[in-house]
């Protein structure tokens, strides 16, 4: 139940204001059920239902275009955006849930129109984001905000590597991500903003920690550290991610480093790991999307999660066989070792 609204622009500064650009920045007019038919957004939106006589009333011609199939703006687009920007990701979002085609006058301004999400509140854009993502639409939302250039206002960082590298890793990433949200939401699994976040972001990180690397010399593990606080609070200027969510979202990036050195005894402890799951399925879908020594690593600790206490310590004793180098091309400790000289010491465990 809500109460009925009126128009704005005759209202006193003091329940309603906009700002130059047309945004809406306090819009509290109430009014009659005429009025707030026409400041619906979509045509759909603005339907009725009257309990005296179990009537649903249509102001704006919805029900014609509920039967249509298509998703129709009340107004002028370019001014309703103006006046809210995140409706242009509620045409989206509706017409994937709903299976309805946006309007021609409708979708028109949205590509030239985008950028403007660049000026909503990151806390408003992360509820917006789960609605996006979390329903069971997650690949159509993600491949219609490419089309209408609605995703880069909001991921900026996974955005320059999509327009880099168009059929890169990252974007092969993108689709794996959806499909598996997508898949779960299905089977009523659940699904948490951490995992989500830390796997969509993985490539933005790996190409920011090899830039620390090479710029500063750091160890690849402490530049891996840095660019956790980097591409975090990147992304949070755009979308504000709850703590509760970005810091174990860092806690599985960390473990995507020991899971590709810990094919021997460590591997009793690290499955133990509070984020041990999520860190396992993200290693996953790095291995569906690169392959290669990876998905022997995936392959590993898949045969090792699934057997009994006996079966796997002799999967540890038996070591990885053949993933002997890691997804970056470097040999892995516990792979075929080269013989230490007699006359050198070890160095101390890291």
């Amino acid at each position: 139940m809500a109460t009925f609204r009126g128009h704005h622009d005759t209202s006193n500064e003091k329940i309603s204001k906009s700002n130059a650009q047309g945004r809406l920045l306090r819009d509290n007019v109430y009014g009659g059920i005429d009025e707030d038919a026409e400041r619906r957004d979509f045509t759909v939106n603005a339907l009725y239902y009257d309990i005296s006589d179990f009537a649903i009333h249509s102001y704006a011609g919805g029900i014609h275009d509920l039967e249509k199939g298509i998703l129709r703006l009340i107004g002028d687009p370019d001014t309703r955006y103006r006046e809210d920007p995140v409706r242009m990701l509620r045409a989206v979002r509706f017409a994937t849930k709903l299976n309805m085609q946006i309007e021609a006058v409708t979708a028109a301004p949205i590509k030239q129109l985008a950028p403007l999400l660049k000026d909503i509140p990151a806390a408003r854009m992360y509820e917006e984001v789960l609605k996006l993502f979390f329903a069971g639409h997650a690949e159509q939302n993600f491949d219609m905000m490419q089309e209408y250039g609605l995703f880069a206002p909001l991921f900026p960082a996974i955005q320059a590597q999509l327009d880099e590298y168009p059929k890169g890793a990252c974007a092969k990433m993108m689709h794996a991500v959806m499909r598996s949200t997508d898949e779960r939401v299905k089977a009523d699994r659940p699904i948490t903003p951490a995992f989500f976040y830390a796997a969509i972001l993985w490539y933005p990180l790996r190409q920011r920690a090899d830039e620390i690397a090479s710029e500063s010399g750091l160890t690849t593990n402490d530049a891996y550290y840095a660019a956790m606080g980097d591409i975090m609070e990147q992304q949070c200027r755009t979308i504000s991610v709850p703590r509760r969510f970005s810091t174990p979202a860092k806690d599985i990036w960390q473990l995507q480093l020991r899971l590709e050195r810990s094919l021997n005894t460590r591997a009793f402890k690290m499955a133990e790991h509070p984020k041990f799951r999520a860190a396992f399925d993200l290693l996953q879908l790095r291995a569906e999307v690169e392959g290669g020594s990876l998905e022997k690593t995936a392959t590993w600790w898949n045969n090792f999660l699934n057997a009994d206490e006996e079966n796997r310590s002799k999967i540890v004793r038996s070591g990885p066989r053949g993933n002997s180098r890691n997804n970056n091309g470097n040999r892995s400790r516990t792979g075929n070792r080269r013989r230490r000289p007699a006359n050198k010491q070890p160095k101390a465990a890291e």
